[in-house]
């Protein structure tokens, strides 16, 4: 996330509410949940965490949960859920390029869901992973898949930010950025988080993967 979502907080929290019950939605949640695996007493971070809602998820199955957004707006509705329903998850504002106030070594398990393209400089966001991760742990990231997910007035391998000309969603309302297959493995790979397992989940009526969800293991330091 970035502080362009302060913008659309309220549309953008009423947007997930409502399409939590699509058959895309939740095969991409689930997918996510089942890569993850058990999570009971583990300490994790939700990065780039919004307003909560995959916080809360692994929350519910029995982890500790710290969620970390630069988005305002979006923190006091993931607080604002938190008081409603307490399942003791911190939320913390600060910048996934630098994650602040995090320690080093401090989780067993990182998840980022949808935002990796929200980030601009994703590889210091991944090098903050790294940091904060406990050797052997893992990071979940899933994004929107870079080989299907190309900007119509752009070619593959012309990487940069961009923006939907459909208004009415997300990369309409706050843009993205294009990077390819090949930036996104090598850059996991040079922060050392090295991919376990992938998965393009298959949404229905759909010929090509949206979604491309990573699965990486923090690598073992000598």
């Amino acid at each position: 996330m970035n502080a362009a979502y302060d913008s659309i907080a309220e549309w953008y929290d009423e947007s997930i509410r409502q399409r939590a019950f699509l058959a895309s939605d939740s095969l991409i949640e689930s997918s996510c949940f089942n890569m993850i695996g058990d999570v009971q007493g583990r300490f994790l971070c939700d990065l780039a965490c919004g307003q909560g809602h995959m916080a809360r998820g692994l929350a519910r199955r029995g982890a500790h949960v710290v969620g970390v957004d630069v988005s305002i707006k979006l923190l006091e509705i993931a607080r604002r859920e938190e008081a409603a329903e307490p399942l003791g998850i911190e939320y913390v504002l600060g910048n996934a390029e630098c994650l602040p106030g995090l320690t080093e070594r401090q989780f067993d398990g990182v998840l980022c869901n949808l935002a990796l393209m929200d980030i601009e400089d994703f590889k210091a966001a991944l090098n903050g992973v790294a940091r904060i991760l406990r050797e052997g742990g893992w990071f979940v990231a899933a994004i929107t898949h870079p080989c299907y997910s190309i900007p119509k007035d752009r070619g593959y391998f012309d990487e940069g930010f961009w923006r939907s000309d459909y208004a009415g969603g997300v990369r309409g309302k706050v843009g993205a950025h294009h990077r390819t297959l090949g930036t996104y493995l090598s850059s996991l790979g040079q922060a050392g988080l090295l991919v376990a397992e992938a998965l393009e989940p298959h949404l229905p009526n759909r010929d090509e993967p949206p979604i491309l969800i990573l699965k990486c293991r923090r690598a073992t330091v000598p």
